[in-house]
């Protein structure tokens, strides 16, 4: 029997075991950065944040972590500047646009004035860093350079981001949002080992930032969870249970490579409440005894970029497409306490957003970008996710 889809109970498990940064911008070596050498500018390490997670054949942890290397002075002569790859010459160059015609409010990104939608530039340019962890996933153990992966085609040029990796059948298979003027798509690598990656293709051609493939198949069938953004969102009817906005939509597949949306809606935010006014998928889900386990984010309004917490549901084993369970008191949280060594380096508050999880026994281990800026480690016990 399904249960009411929006459920407000307290989780008094929280604080979990572990809880604690892993990753932080000091911890990586520019001098071994894919773009060293390139460029005639100083760079820094923005954030080192929104890891991918899977467990080693060895027993240690991995994580693929997003490295956004930013210009130490971006401003410069008037001008504005983003980091490219350029596909032709094979290297990495500088853009400049006239800081008058850019809103710079946002520190990650800037917006250009003129014509009929929103353009952006990033402050920054995204690749992506194996870290090897301890199996308990507390201590990093190595920081794979010689494997890192960084832009090599024209529908990257600005960056490879946020990674999301699953386990099906005897291969990985991790999803990354690919950034260029030319389309905001979403890019496939897969591996035997979850070390070497081969990349596979474009697989999302529209807008899409959260790409999240279930761990394992359904009657044969790949599946995944999607989140296409648009500028434009039709009402519900009045009085209905939903609110119009970013969702999460699930696809099937029978390669992995050539996906169709799925005929019915999966996760949608909720009437009545702000604190989830737009939401995305987080975690790849995986298969529990009461069905598919899936960490996604709520945004909740708030200054430039609004508040990020993590929040659960439990789908169908099945049929994906029925929601057994929502929990909206929130998983996960932005933690003060967590970055108050690094508050130096802070640049945005309120966000958690959580980017992989493993099962470890009796609780599973969850990685989550905190604040834009540096990799968390949650321990958080398999109870908390146990409905009636």
């Amino acid at each position: 029997m399904m249960s009411t889809p929006y459920m407000f109970h307290p989780v008094s498990d929280m604080p979990y075991p572990v809880d604690q940064l892993v990753l932080t911008p000091d911890d990586i070596d520019l001098s071994r950065s894919p773009l060293a050498g390139h460029l005639r500018a100083e760079t820094f390490v923005l954030g080192a944040f929104n890891p991918g997670l899977l467990r080693l054949q060895n027993g240690n942890l991995l994580m693929m972590v997003r490295i956004a290397e930013a210009l130490r002075e971006p401003i410069v002569d008037g001008h504005v500047h983003t980091i490219r790859w350029d596909e032709v010459t094979q290297t990495y160059g500088l853009d400049a646009w006239p800081l008058d015609q850019a809103n710079t409010a946002d520190p990650r990104k800037f917006t250009l004035a003129g014509g009929q939608w929103k353009v952006m530039a990033l402050t920054s340019l995204s690749w992506l860093l194996p870290v090897e962890l301890s199996p308990d996933g507390t201590r990093v153990l190595t920081l794979h350079y010689d494997r890192a992966i960084a832009p090599a085609y024209s529908f990257q040029c600005y960056g490879v981001e946020d990674a999301r990796i699953s386990r099906v059948g005897e291969r990985w298979l991790m999803t990354t949002c690919s950034v260029s003027p030319e389309r905001h798509s979403t890019t496939l690598y897969s591996s035997p080992n979850g070390l070497d990656w081969t990349f596979e293709g474009i697989v999302l051609d529209h807008q899409n930032k959260d790409m999240l493939i279930f761990e394992g198949l359904i009657d044969g069938y790949y599946w995944a969870q999607t989140r296409p953004l648009g500028a434009l969102y039709f009402a519900y009817p009045p009085g209905s249970d939903w609110r119009a906005g970013p969702s999460i939509n699930l696809a099937v597949s029978k390669d992995a490579l050539f996906w169709k949306p799925f005929e019915r809606p999966g996760l949608r935010p909720p009437s009545g409440t702000l604190i989830m006014e737009r939401m995305g998928g987080g975690t790849p889900p995986i298969l529990t005894p009461q069905g598919w386990l899936t960490l996604w984010h709520g945004v909740e309004p708030h200054e430039v970029v609004g508040i990020y917490r993590t929040y659960w549901s439990l789908l169908d084993t099945h049929d994906p497409s029925r929601v057994l369970h929502t929990e909206i008191t929130p998983l996960l949280e932005a933690n003060a306490e967590l970055t108050r060594p690094i508050e130096h380096q802070m640049y945005l508050r309120d966000v958690v957003f959580t980017t992989g999880i493993v099962d470890s026994g009796d609780h599973y281990i969850v990685a989550s970008g905190e604040a834009d800026l540096a990799c968390r480690i949650t321990h958080i016990p398999k109870r908390v996710f146990v409905f009636e």
